[in-house]
């Protein structure tokens, strides 16, 4: 009875550990194929990244008290006074 039991345990044991294994490999390899992709499709389209950088070099239109409020809201934040 007891060699019964201890089949089934390692049954189930290995039946548990190989959904895992399969669930996780299956994961990694779904995850890597999605970073393919991701990193052709942003290759493929260098315009977006061109278009991110020249919108930093346009200039602020925030008033400047509102950024001296900013600042001060900052600085009360950080523990500065």
């Amino acid at each position: 009875m007891e060699s019964t039991l201890v089949s089934q345990g390692l049954d189930l044991l290995l039946y548990g550990m190989g959904t895992v294994f399969a669930f996780l490999t299956l994961l990694v390899g779904v995850t890597s194929l999605m970073s393919v992709i991701v990193n052709k499709l942003v290759i493929d389209e260098p315009e977006i990244a061109v278009s991110a950088t020249a919108a930093g070099s346009v200039q602020s239109t925030v008033e400047p008290r509102i950024v001296k409020v900013i600042q001060a809201a900052i600085d009360q934040h950080r523990g500065k006074k």
